[in-house]
């Protein structure tokens, strides 16, 4: 959905671009494969979905859309959101009816109003002359992991794991004082009140329901350890939307040392990349999300210290980092490889996948079928990469991690960090 004037230009410019590449598309297939075809039919239908999204906004805007004036709480976020470009009240004028800042009214409509409570969704629907009405079904099952506190006050602090916080020497109690006021000093230091408002809703992937404290805990920590980095390295670069040097990260696949020179080269893009082992109860392998000054940041835990697992959890989380942490979703995400994907980590997935191997390549790999070392060697060779990426894959698709056990690079990776850790203290 298109929210502002400026999405709706940079929108504009996007069916552009894809009108002409589906020109192009068109002229160069003179024999119709279907992989030519797929393509066009992908092309085909982005177009479509931003047309759409451009005709809505276009008919909100010259008021060809008409209102009722009751709607169910399900649908009400939408609708505040259509409402408000009808009546030609951008976000800005919206917020200042309001008495808040514009970027609140940007966090709430890009979140669907998650984390506004009753009485503000109130105040906004009467601003915009829409009632409210809803019912009560019970309790169904909730499929996606979503944590959000509405202020700090929401905050239990004795909860966090405060003794293995202390243990990874996160932080040192004096003698004599309350560890948990400790922990909240550090949380305020590192993170702040803001922390723990609708700009840091926290999505989770994986089939296992994680300590929400232990996951806040953990993000507090790499937050930190990315701001030291930030700090130490004078890492002052701007996020590079560009995704053309993605290759360049992907050939260093081939390099034992790749993973932490892959940290180097994030860091050259405007990202920065921490590791941090998970905390008890939290089943992460990596998250994405935004430093205070807008810097995104990527966190692994390498749970599972192999080269093929480094690699595709980086690319997922690059994943997020393009497609969603800095298009207006507002979530911080967390991802345990264990779940069922919704149509935002299936995007984050294909990224990974479509980066490391593409699709036609990956075709082309005979190893799919004869599942021995020496295929994949080969077929790793001939796409320019590791063949634990190709093992891994095999093994993930088959869901038979018994064989290739050679390649996956198994305990090859935490030992760089922690040597790099080791050299830097």
């Amino acid at each position: 959905m298109i929210y502002s004037e400026k999405q709706y230009t940079l929108s504009k410019a996007q069916l552009n671009k894809f009108q002409n590449a589906l020109l192009k598309a068109q002229e160069c297939t003179s024999d119709r494969t279907w992989i030519a075809k797929a393509e066009i039919d992908a092309i085909k239908s982005q177009i479509a979905d931003i047309k759409a999204e451009i005709d809505d906004y276009e008919r909100l805007k010259s008021k060809q859309i008409s209102f009722a004036k009751t709607y169910s709480l399900e649908n009400l976020p939408r609708v505040l959101v259509q409402a408000r470009i009808a009546s030609g009240m951008s976000q800005t004028d919206l917020a200042k009816k309001l008495g808040m800042k514009p970027q609140q009214i940007q966090r709430y409509e890009a979140s669907g109003y998650l984390g506004a409570n009753l009485a503000k969704l109130i105040k906004v629907s009467r601003e915009l002359g829409i009632e409210v009405s809803g019912t009560f079904e019970g309790t169904k099952n909730i499929e996606d992991s979503v944590f959000i506190w509405n202020d700090l006050e929401d905050v239990s602090w004795r909860q966090f794991p405060c003794n293995e916080m202390i243990r990874r020497n996160w932080f040192v109690v004096p003698y004599g004082r309350d560890k948990f006021k400790k922990i909240k000093e550090y949380f305020m230091d590192i993170a702040g009140p803001q922390f723990v408002t609708a700009l840091h809703r926290k999505k989770m992937r994986g089939s296992n329901v994680p300590n929400e404290y232990a996951l806040l805990a953990w993000q507090v920590r790499i937050l930190e350890l990315a701001q030291q980095r930030i700090v130490k390295e004078n890492l002052s670069g701007e996020f590079d939307w560009n995704d053309n040097w993605l290759p360049e990260l992907v050939s260093l696949t081939n390099k034992r040392d790749g993973p932490k020179q892959a940290q180097d080269l994030l860091a050259k893009k405007g990202i920065v990349l921490v590791v941090e082992q998970h905390l008890p109860g939290t089943y992460l392998d990596g998250a994405a999300m935004l430093a205070e000054n807008g810097t995104p940041v990527i966190g692994l835990t390498l749970r599972y210290d192999r080269r093929d697992n480094f690699w595709f959890v980086l690319m997922h989380e690059l994943g997020h980092v393009y497609l969603h942490l800095l298009g207006g979703q507002y979530f911080d995400f967390f991802d345990d490889d264990t779940g069922k994907s919704d149509g935002i980590e299936a995007e984050a997935d294909q990224f990974a996948l479509d980066n490391l191997i593409p699709e036609t390549k990956w075709n082309q790999c005979l190893s799919r079928f004869a599942l021995s070392e020496e295929s994949v060697d080969i077929d790793a060779n001939n796409i320019g990469i590791d063949p634990s990426i190709i093992a891994g894959r095999i093994r993930k698709e088959l869901d038979n991690y018994t064989i290739l056990n050679s390649l996956i690079g198994q305990d090859q990776v935490r030992k760089q960090f922690e040597e790099s850790s080791d050299n830097t203290d």
